[in-house]
């Protein structure tokens, strides 16, 4: 498929029979140079009977792209996506590979699993990270043996289930950490698709904002408006910490509180992402963001900006040269407390894993773990307490 296009294609979960796992990014448009390229890379790929592995932030449309790829197929079977982070331990095996009357306590009768109810379609297993070690051999079986045997049965059923899977995270560094296992990462890691964020494809950014109004619109009786200037102006600077499913919930409060009219930066419920260089302030931004000072910045210049401004000033002062050490100590310690000393949420603010965190907040001090050692850069993995960040400051 040429790069050039006219007019975008556009993946959407509205008007069919699709049933997204959770809140997800529900459109994808490929009208940036970097999607077009993606779009042709997909097309090419989804013909096969290749496992595929989607990787990419949280909102990107992972999800999309697995069913896109299901349609390209040509499989007639059907899509079926299962969230692996919401599969208890104790019922992920029978939930993936189903199980006879009486095999454990409540299985009152036989039930299939996923793969069989995905036979001759497409499993799609979003956050497969996410899965216990135990379970990610068995999953490996099935893929080699193309077979599944239920929870109290010695009988092999045949399955024709194409795999794709999704993830948020790192697997190499989960492989690492002995959270994920090499052999299977390699056996779903035959076609890699890296879906990027939305701010770097800000072309995909306008097409999508004109599809959410074109949608929310038809939903609530309104007439379409139109984007002033600066409105596109801001949509295509503000860098989208949350992906579609954030911009999505812009558009949808801008035109609650427009009136019909044309939609103006001030309409826009953007709350200061990285990257954003034109947030307008009003009652649900937390204040004037015209403030000029250290620390803080202008509608011209946005976070970035002022942080390498800083770290310019921080070089030419001399002094101590261990910045790298310094700065990776305050990222984590700002991005810890900002999450409430949560690892998880943590992790997700940094778009690394939830291995890599405990091992930075090690390093630095906000965790106990006499196992651990900052030159050797190892960690022992059992429960740990937090230090207080106050005394950490002092």
């Amino acid at each position: 498929m040429s790069v050039e296009t006219q007019e975008p294609m556009v993946l959407s979960l509205e008007g069919g029979n699709a049933q997204p796992l959770s809140v997800r990014a529900k459109a994808l448009v490929f009208s940036d140079p970097v999607s077009a390229a993606l779009l042709d890379y997909i097309e090419r790929i989804a013909p096969s009977e290749a496992p595929v592995l989607i990787g990419g932030e949280t909102g990107t449309g992972k999800e999309l792209v697995a069913r896109h790829i299901h349609h390209l197929s040509g499989r007639k079977g059907p899509f079926l996506a299962v969230n692996c982070g919401a599969i208890s331990d104790q019922l992920a095996e029978s939930e993936l590979f189903g199980h006879e009357a009486g095999s454990f306590t409540g299985a009152t009768g036989r039930r299939e699993g996923w793969f069989e109810a995905a036979n001759g379609g497409t499993l799609f297993l979003d956050e497969i990270g996410d899965l216990p070690l135990a379970m990610q051999v068995k999953l490996l079986r099935v893929l080699q043996e193309r077979e599944v045997v239920r929870i109290g049965s010695r009988k092999s059923i045949p399955v024709n289930v194409r795999l794709v899977a999704a993830t948020n995270v790192d697997l190499d560094y989960a492989v690492n950490a002995g959270h994920f296992r090499r052999d299977l990462l390699y056996r779903i890691n035959i076609a890699h698709v890296k879906l990027p964020p939305l701010r770097e494809r800000p072309g995909d950014v306008v097409p999508l904002a004109e599809y959410f109004l074109k949608v929310y619109s038809q939903r609530m009786g309104h007439t379409k408006p139109s984007f002033s200037a600066d409105a596109i102006k801001l949509l295509v600077s503000y860098a989208w910490p949350g992906n579609i499913r954030e911009l999505e919930n812009v558009i949808h409060f801008a035109l609650l509180v427009s009136g019909e009219t044309t939609i103006e930066p001030e309409h826009l419920k953007v709350t200061g992402g990285w990257g954003a260089t034109n947030t307008p302030a009003g009652p649900w931004t937390g204040g004037d963001n015209e403030i000029a000072g250290e620390g803080s910045f202008s509608r011209q210049e946005g976070p970035h900006d002022v942080i390498a401004r800083q770290l310019r000033r921080l070089f030419k002062s001399g002094g101590e040269s261990a910045w790298f050490d310094q700065l990776e100590a305050l990222i984590v310690s700002e991005a810890f407390a900002y999450s409430n000393s949560n690892q998880v949420h943590t992790a997700a603010l940094l778009g690394i894993s939830r291995n890599v965190m405990r091992t930075l907040l090690k390093r630095h001090g906000f965790l106990r773990d006499s196992t651990f050692s900052r030159e050797s850069g190892s960690a022992g993995y059992h429960d740990d307490a937090p230090h207080s960040l106050e005394s950490r400051a002092g």
